[in-house]
């Protein structure tokens, strides 16, 4: 089967989750399986070996686990960017809207350095706020987002074309229809 075509099998959608009309899109079965994680982790490797990347940032929660393997592969540094309150040490911060309130996301403020070609990485982009808060806080510490990339694109909600739109070049590996 074909790496994406295997990816996109194990990717279940839950109905009315969180919410009423929303189809979560589920990685979880896609992360159980061995040979579909291994299918996704060598077709992000693949990409990104070729590459100038200094260090891989991911967003929380998915993106830790598919950014730090990613990481590790490329023989890379890996960054969390975490919700508010979560991390340690002195931090930058970035707040952004969601579709009911806000949030915020947390970086070490030693977490990139100056010039840090870096790969920004999570599970989904629905509306893109976290990807975009994510890229605002590397930038804050001067770091260079070469790319934010995804599993999963909910290219309805138009967070993809958001971030495009703002320069960053974006890069997903299968599109849902709806949200």
């Amino acid at each position: 089967m074909d790496p994406i075509e295997l990816i996109r099998h194990h990717i279940r959608t839950v109905p009315d989750w969180p919410a009423p009309g929303v189809q979560f899109r589920d990685i979880t079965p896609l992360l159980q399986d061995a040979r579909a994680f291994r299918a996704l982790i060598q077709t992000f490797v693949q990409r990104y070996r070729a590459m100038d990347i200094d260090v891989v940032a991911g967003l929380d929660a998915r993106g830790f686990i598919i950014g730090s393997v990613v990481a590790y592969e490329l023989g890379v540094g890996f960054v969390p960017i975490r919700k508010k309150g979560k991390q340690p040490f002195t931090t930058v911060e970035e707040t952004y809207e969601l579709e009911y309130g806000s949030a915020t996301v947390e970086l070490h403020a030693d977490a990139v350095l100056p010039g840090q070609r870096v790969l920004l990485i999570d599970d989904l982009i629905a509306t893109g706020g976290t990807m975009m808060a994510g890229r605002r806080l590397l930038e804050k510490l001067g770091g260079i987002v070469v790319e934010g990339t995804a599993i999963v694109d909910l290219p309805e909600l138009g967070g993809s074309k958001k971030l495009r739109d703002s320069g960053l070049v974006v890069h997903t590996l299968i599109d849902f229809a709806g949200h």
